[in-house]
């Protein structure tokens, strides 16, 4: 037996289509679930001009399950992201890490590319998918299942301390919410932006300082212990390699398909060190998602409907930079 759901899909032209996926019914350890929301997120804008289905911020109520899966039953409220399942036997998939899977690539854009969460439904295995606690609403979970745990894993993986001065350069998407995350955290939370249009907003999410980086001069700024850089294009390195302290952490998130342009001297002098982040285990994401219920992180949303119209919109308004900050697909 078999399933057809519906898809919003990529092409060519970068046309958003609406088609039809058929899949097997869940088996093994796989779970079937039925899509109520699903993130907005600059990589769908990537990927639409390839003939996939978008969406990697997904959540969603589980209405059938394989005979080996445990611990997820029908009626369970999940969310997922950009990573599917890995090889089960490799160094990193035993760690839960299956987007190094040394046997192929296992993320978004790379495989089950008939698969996504601007769908209706979707088959995923349950090793990659966590139960969303009660206490956050669908439409906020969604942002959190790849821009929250994005921003998270700094944090939770380098053992910020809450004494640090962390600076977090953007407010956006992906900043807004690390703002949140760094002032729950405890870190003086240090905000730069190229103008004052977000001041207000970005002390609301938890700043403890703003700096206009047009305006400001670094003599001006207390020196910061790690650098989250959230923008959406590659900061001026040189304005904020002054901002540093020796042994800082710097952590670039923005997406680039170019070369990183570094002063490589500051770097070895003042003994810096740059440490990406791209994805999560599904237990990471776990204690992301306890620490927001008991922080009360939310994301601040745009909503757009489950329709091809909405589909557009969304990416429309996302590539023109309107969207404050995280659009949600509601099914």
């Amino acid at each position: 037996m078999s399933i057809e759901f519906t898809v919003f899909k990529g092409s060519t032209d970068g046309e958003i289509l609406e088609s039809k996926t058929t899949l097997p019914l869940p088996s093994g350890n796989e779970v079937l679930l039925k899509h109520t929301h699903s993130g907005v997120c600059g990589t769908d804008a990537h990927y639409s001009t390839i003939n996939m289905v978008l969406g990697h911020e997904g959540v969603g109520i589980v209405e059938a399950v394989g005979d080996e899966v445990k611990g997820l039953s029908k009626g369970d409220r999940i969310g997922f992201g950009w990573v599917k399942d890995g090889c089960g036997k490799c160094e990193y998939c035993l760690q839960g890490y299956q987007y190094h899977c040394t046997e192929g690539e296992r993320g978004f854009g790379d495989k089950d590319l008939n698969q996504g969460s601007w769908a209706s439904h979707s088959i995923w295995p349950a090793t990659r998918l966590v139960k969303i606690p009660h206490n956050i609403l669908s439409e906020h979970a969604g942002p959190f299942m790849c821009a929250g745990q994005t921003v998270f894993m700094p944090f939770y993986r380098n053992k910020i301390k809450p004494s640090s001065r962390v600076g977090i350069v953007g407010i956006g998407g992906l900043g807004h919410l690390a703002i949140q995350f760094s002032a729950a955290w405890g870190c003086e939370t240090v905000v730069f932006s190229t103008s004052d249009n977000k001041r207000q907003e970005a002390l609301g999410f938890g700043a403890t300082e703003f700096y206009n980086t047009k305006t400001m001069k670094a003599s001006e700024v207390k020196k910061l212990d790690h650098l989250i850089v959230t923008s959406s294009i590659p900061p001026d390195w040189k304005l904020y390699v002054e901002l540093l302290k020796p042994f800082a952490h710097i952590y670039p998130l923005t997406v680039s398909f170019g070369t990183l342009d570094f002063p490589f001297i500051s770097l070895i002098t003042k003994e810096l060190t740059i440490q990406g982040s791209c994805s999560s285990s599904a237990k990471e994401v776990e204690e992301m998602l306890k620490f927001i219920v008991a922080h009360g992180i939310k994301p601040m949303i745009e909503k757009f409907p489950f329709s091809l119209e909405g589909i557009k919109s969304a990416l429309d308004k996302l590539e023109k930079g309107q969207v404050r900050y995280r659009g949600v697909v509601e099914m």
